[in-house]
């Protein structure tokens, strides 16, 4: 094979390869490098959180993933993971701090509670974070097992290296944003 033949290294990643070079897009570099170095912020309230716990320790080790620090300011953190119930009371805080994260910044949905309210259909639960915050990635369960938690991870990189530098400039980016009335 001749040294500039194009050829697919990573998953989707288009580059031009040879001995001792490869050559791709400054977008998709960029998109390689944010993926495999998140930092999560883990806004835990429950038994989710419990679990998140099990994802971090030695027998699932989300530190492979490129998510070993943990980071508990907002303005540190790329990544929200807004895990377990969420009381209404507690919905403008967790808007706070996801407008205190600097962009870009991603949100995974862990559980039935952050994703839908789950179980508890009652007034003082938040019926799903997306109706204050934009949700990238869902992770279903009720508590998710690790491995699920995992999978939204590995669901959230492949999301960031895909993602066009660009694509938060987008009309269709902005008007989501604004239908959520984020300053």
């Amino acid at each position: 094979m001749h040294p500039l033949d194009k050829i697919k290294t990573e998953k989707d990643l288009q580059a031009y390869q040879g001995e001792g070079f490869l050559a791709t897009t400054f977008s998709q570099a960029i998109g390689i490098a944010r993926s495999n170095s998140m930092w999560p912020l883990p806004f835990a309230t429950s038994c989710c959180g419990i679990e998140f716990m099990s994802t971090m320790g030695p027998n699932y080790d989300l530190a492979r993933f490129g998510s070993e620090r943990l980071s508990f300011s907002p303005r540190q953190a790329d990544l929200l993971m807004v895990m377990g119930t969420i009381a209404k009371k507690m919905a403008p805080i967790l808007r706070q701090v996801y407008e205190q994260m600097a962009e870009p910044k991603w949100v995974i949905a862990v559980g039935a509670c952050a994703s839908s309210g789950g179980i508890f259909d009652t007034y003082s639960v938040l019926q799903g974070i997306d109706r204050v915050i934009p949700v990238d990635v869902y992770v279903p369960g009720c508590p998710p097992r690790p491995e699920q938690i995992i999978d939204g991870i590995m669901k959230i990189q492949d999301l960031i290296k895909s993602e066009s530098l660009r694509r938060r400039d987008t009309p269709e980016y902005q008007s989501l944003l604004e239908s959520y009335n984020l300053d």
